[in-house]
């Protein structure tokens, strides 16, 4: 699983018949510490995110497993908001 925080909405009224109904966030990938990581993706909506939440996502096989439609086309996917982080980062 991996951590992002919700930056943005897509709206494609033009989609895969797969993906009626979803809800595509655009995500910027974060690390523990709120850094960013990457460029943003965008992922389907699983839990009901909003803009600016920190979330947890995850990707690939798992991403389609989040959803009740097997058939959709879906690569990251929203599973989860996060409430709150504790603990210690190691480093120098």
């Amino acid at each position: 699983m991996l951590m992002g925080i919700v930056v943005g909405r897509v709206t494609a009224t033009r989609k895969d018949e797969n993906l009626v109904g979803t809800k595509l966030l655009i995500t910027q990938p974060i690390n523990i510490d709120g850094s960013v990581l990457s460029n943003p993706i965008i992922t389907v909506d699983t839990v009901g995110a909003g803009i600016g939440e920190k979330v947890i996502y995850v990707m690939g096989s798992m991403a389609s497993r989040a959803v009740h439609n097997k058939d959709a086309p879906i690569d990251a996917a929203i599973v989860g908001i996060i409430d709150s982080l504790e603990g210690e980062t190691l480093g120098g």
